[in-house]
């Protein structure tokens, strides 16, 4: 007889509160029985697993009976390393028969023999084909568009009809939250705007100047910034900072509210989320855009009138006569027109991406990411439809 672990006196009869398990392998001719004792439970199956992997190795018949008379209490992990032995002396041809088991014992041996059958045995899913896959794709982000499309006409509305602090109190305008929030999205993006604007003027001018050198009318570059900056790219390019550095922020702290159920908990106190959160910032969004804007214009403008200056030799004077005589008022309107839309969109969807967010901090990095990327598509495709709107009607 083959001996794996310690035997104890007590082998033969239940297992007592404290006992631990043991296991003892018996061989004969053509077959062999491996006695088990003790409590198989969770806190145990520890010191024993090296014995239970020591008779999967040693057992060198083609019969194991498995005794289960001296088993005390045994739960999951205990019947899933009965479980293991005996689907590994399986996979070798061996023949292996659970005797002695009590009647909780048979079911959860059951149980777990089942649970590992279906995890080996359950073939694949079949995957469709790239065109399927392609199809309910598309057809999963047209439902998920029209539910971010809902959300956006819900907060769009509520927050035309007014501030709504509390529910069934009228309007009350919370000026502070409004004047905080244009502090933050407006005065804290004149740095970043204005070096990036005055970058962008001039290398247009620069690039502009480059090119007409070739025939003679370098004065025509007053004429590119002048109607490029003011109609398309300095509303554009501020929209798409805004949208970056405000729009991100708008979901981030959102998102970070919804995760600790502070949005949840904004509802119960009868505040409506929407005006305590979305409203203050949507109003410093479209109050702060046309500013931004028009300096965003100016930097474009000076930093045009320095290169062209040093590429052109325009002289500053000569640059602003031209101007004056290229733009006119709604050449400056048709860009400024523009801002306060753009600035609805980029709130608007940093709103609907942070309300959103789940509990995870994945999520919230998720959703971030979606908010700038649909902003900046969204505020690029408006921009576009403006510009189609305006040829239509010779503005």
């Amino acid at each position: 007889m083959l001996t794996t672990g310690r035997t104890d006196p007590r082998a033969a009869g239940p297992a007592g509160p404290d006992l631990p398990p043991r296991t003892a392998l018996e061989a004969r001719d053509g077959s062999s029985r491996a006695v088990l004792t003790g409590n198989w439970t969770t806190r145990r199956v520890g010191d024993i697993d090296a014995q239970v992997r020591k008779i999967e190795k040693e057992n060198k018949t083609r019969r194991l009976e498995v005794d289960l008379k001296g088993v005390g209490r045994i739960d999951t992990a205990g019947a899933w390393l009965i479980d293991r032995m005996a689907m590994a002396l399986r996979a070798r041809g061996a023949q292996v028969e659970v005797t002695g088991a009590s009647a909780a014992a048979k079911v959860l041996l059951k149980a777990v023999e089942d649970a590992a059958s279906r995890d080996v045995d359950s073939p694949p899913e079949p995957r469709d084909n790239l065109v399927v896959r392609t199809l309910a794709g598309i057809g999963r982000n047209v439902y998920a568009g029209i539910d971010d499309l809902n959300a956006a006409l819900y907060i769009l509305g509520a927050t035309i009809r007014g501030a709504q602090m509390k529910i069934g109190r009228g309007h009350a305008v919370n000026m502070a939250a409004i004047v905080a929030q244009i502090d933050r999205m407006g005065v804290g993006a004149i740095p970043v705007i204005l070096l990036m604007s005055t970058i962008v003027g001039a290398i247009v001018a620069q690039q502009g100047a480059f090119q007409l050198r070739y025939f003679g009318a370098d004065l025509f570059v007053v004429d590119l910034v002048g109607i490029l900056v003011l109609r398309e790219m300095g509303v554009l390019l501020t929209a798409i900072m805004i949208a970056g550095r405000s729009g991100s922020a708008i979901t981030a702290e959102i998102g970070s509210m919804k995760m600790r159920e502070e949005v949840d908990a904004l509802t119960v106190i009868g505040l409506n989320p929407v005006g305590v959160l979305v409203f203050p910032r949507l109003v410093a969004l479209v109050i702060a855009m046309p500013c931004l804007t028009i300096i965003s214009n100016f930097a474009a403008l000076g930093g045009a009138i320095v290169i062209s200056y040093y590429y052109s030799g325009i002289d500053p004077s000569q640059f602003v006569d031209r101007l004056r005589q290229v733009i006119d008022l709604s050449t400056i309107f048709a860009g400024l027109i523009k801002a306060p839309f753009m600035a609805l969109i980029i709130g608007i969807v940093g709103s609907v991406e942070g309300l959103k967010v789940g509990g995870s901090a994945e999520s919230l990095g998720r959703h971030v990411t979606a908010s700038v990327v649909k902003a900046i598509f969204v505020v690029i495709m408006i921009d576009g439809m403006f510009a189609i709107f305006y040829a239509a009607i010779g503005f």
